[in-house]
């Protein structure tokens, strides 16, 4: 249990030392690499675990209830800062932190403005600023019909509990016509609920296409076993779901995204700036990543010119 694991950290401080905790919502590629750019993005900012900064890691493995447990045990550790990997973290932390002013810097969340974070014009709703992972909506379906020039129907699973997809799914309902495609949507509640969705979606699409739904992504190799039994190809959202066999992506770099995160709460950490001084950013570079093993069993040949644009191209599906 989180309580379990933090109750066993040591209180002490070194002199000129701070403490924060790092709650991520879920195990998977793309929150990992937040992870780790954040450490590196603290570094830069002057402070590095083990010398002057002592963290507390926990993991909430997609339960929101967890979550709540970690922020609030963070809090009793007296941490000077939490971090917040993923939208539903952010909200626990968020509420758990608001009543001591604790600051919170939070990374991988879709939308702030709908998760009640920051208001429309980037500002904070409170000592709470970070990053946005905003997903480049019309550059990934512009992507997906040059790979599918016949496709008309994208599949899109999403939990239902996550305000990030649903910001998702209404943006992509709103703008896929225009580039010629229904958008069918399937919510899910749990990720018992995902073989089911999964199968029932299966059977009414050309594609699927992933979102940054950390309850999806964590179960993303049952879709993908389904969905190489139909020969539908599935396109993922980042880097990490085109290694472990989505098809290709008009992506981010989810470890850039955390070394930008780490350099504000640097800032924050310093003094410099309240983090309700800071609004928050988007970052606003994709790049395409594409998978040839995947192309090779599905029997599809990606467009000259996007391989040609990648940012990296994969030769195997990674286990």
């Amino acid at each position: 249990m989180a309580a379990g694991l933090l109750a066993g950290c040591a209180n002490s401080k070194k002199e000129g030392q701070v403490t924060i905790g790092i709650g991520q919502f879920a195990e998977h590629g793309s929150l990992d690499n937040c992870r780790e750019g954040f450490l590196a993005g603290l570094a830069e900012g002057g402070y590095v675990e083990g010398e002057n900064l002592k963290v507390l890691f926990e993991n909430a493995q997609a339960d929101g209830g967890t979550a709540a447990q970690i922020a609030d045990n963070f809090m009793a550790k007296k941490v000077d800062l939490i971090a917040a990997i993923a939208t539903p973290m952010a909200q626990s932390a968020y509420s758990a932190a608001k009543k001591k002013d604790v600051p919170v810097i939070f990374t991988a969340v879709t939308d702030p403005v709908m998760a009640e974070l920051a208001k429309e014009d980037k500002t904070p709703n409170g000592n709470i600023t970070g990053t946005s992972d905003k997903l480049p909506v019309e550059k990934q379906l512009e992507m997906i019909r040059k790979v599918l020039p016949e496709a008309k129907t994208i599949g899109i699973m999403y939990s239902t509990s996550e305000v990030n997809s649903v910001s998702a799914i209404e943006e992509y309902k709103a703008v896929a016509p225009n580039y010629g495609f229904e958008i069918i949507e399937s919510g899910i509640s749990t990720a018992a609920d995902i073989p089911l969705a999964a199968d029932n979606l299966l059977e009414k699409v050309d594609c699927l296409n992933n979102l940054t739904d950390n309850t999806v992504v964590s179960s993303l190799p049952v879709i993908l076993d389904k969905a190489q039994e139909k020969n539908i190809p599935v396109f993922g959202s980042e880097v990490e779901q085109v290694k472990l066999g989505c098809l290709a992506t008009v992506g981010l770099d989810y470890f850039d995204l955390g070394v930008q995160t780490g350099k504000m709460a640097a800032q924050v950490l310093r003094g410099e700036k309240k983090a309700s001084e800071i609004n928050f950013e988007v970052i606003e570079e994709a790049s395409f990543y594409g998978n040839n093993a995947v192309a090779d069993q599905l029997g599809i040949t990606l467009p000259e010119e996007l391989v040609n644009s990648a940012k990296e191209m994969f030769d195997e599906i990674s286990e």
